[in-house]
């Protein structure tokens, strides 16, 4: 089994630290990634310090993952040695339900696998992005566009994704007019994305402390909270 190095947590109060861990042989339809870079998401900190329960230990978070194909199954079609790839916060499913057939994978009837924390159809616990290497189901992992620096695109993943897809099934663009609450992790990629979808942008925060960040960003109007006016 190939060795990866990781910065593991070994409890809830533990903060992480380097760990060598094993992941699995290469399957026929595996790709084997080199993580290059992989963002920090809330919920990785909710998961290692066990808030939300059920954690198994030592656990490797990481699931906004960009890196580079390092080898692949013999049957793996969608990739190849040297493309740009990433994953996000699914790495299974089973693939055969009607969730699964319809793309929608998160809802798979038989469970989908998590990128870490979860338990995978070998039996072993998954183990996240914060490692050198990572094993994933070809269809679970996705092309990054040259034109993307893998470092931006990592939290593309799983912040970007949770911000352009209530944008995208909603309709922002031009003539819309969207607000973001918030300019933290997920606001300021709502604030970049509703932008370039052509909206117009207001952000909502608690205070104007942020307020240059926002305009920066492509807020076209930026309100505090706290502002007894509004």
């Amino acid at each position: 089994m190939p060795t990866a190095h990781a910065y593991a947590a070994t409890s809830a109060k533990s903060p992480l630290g380097p760990l060598a861990i094993q992941r699995r042989e290469l399957g026929p339809r595996d790709v084997l990634i080199e993580v290059k870079f992989c963002g920090i998401c809330h919920s990785d900190i909710h998961t290692v310090r066990d808030e939300w329960g059920a954690a198994t230990y030592p656990l490797v978070p990481g699931h906004e993952i960009a890196g580079i194909v390092a080898s692949v199954g013999a049957e793996v079609k969608k990739h190849a040695v040297g493309d740009r790839v990433g994953v996000g916060c699914m790495v299974d499913s089973c693939g055969d339900c009607s969730s699964c057939r319809k793309g929608e994978e998160q809802h798979c009837l038989k469970g989908m696998v998590g990128t870490y924390g979860a338990t995978g159809r070998d039996g072993q616990l998954t183990q996240g992005g914060y490692s050198t290497h990572i094993v994933v189901t070809e269809d679970f992992v996705l092309k990054i566009p040259e034109g993307i620096p893998l470092d931006a695109a990592a939290p593309l993943l799983c912040a970007g994704i949770t911000t352009y897809s209530p944008l995208r099934r909603w309709g922002a663009g031009p003539g819309k007019k969207v607000a973001i609450v918030g300019l933290g992790g997920l606001g300021h990629m709502g604030v970049k994305l509703a932008r370039a979808m052509g909206a117009e942008v207001t952000v909502l925060s608690q205070s104007l402390s942020k307020k240059e960040d926002g305009l920066r960003l492509g807020a076209h109007h930026y309100y505090a909270l706290s502002d007894p006016r509004i």
